[in-house]
């Protein structure tokens, strides 16, 4: 995917970030929009510590096919 932004092309990757109770139920399945990995993974632990997620098992991936985080 990429995006336009004040005439130069900015390649954006969409990242799925999903938590999960300990007993394998979704508590949050959200997308998101990253131009680097470490951009989407700052984004991903601070959206889990807004919702009081960050104990919980989750995980974040790459669209293209990639772990970028994995809390057990």
């Amino acid at each position: 995917m990429y995006r336009e932004e004040e005439g130069d092309d900015l390649q954006v990757s969409i990242y799925y970030l999903t938590a999960y109770s300990k007993k394998g139920e979704h508590l949050l399945n959200e997308t998101l929009e990253a131009s680097s990995d470490s951009e989407a993974k700052s984004a991903a632990v601070q959206r889990l510590e807004e919702e009081s997620l960050s104990d919980m098992p989750s995980r974040l991936v790459r669209s293209e096919a990639g772990l970028v985080h994995f809390h057990p």
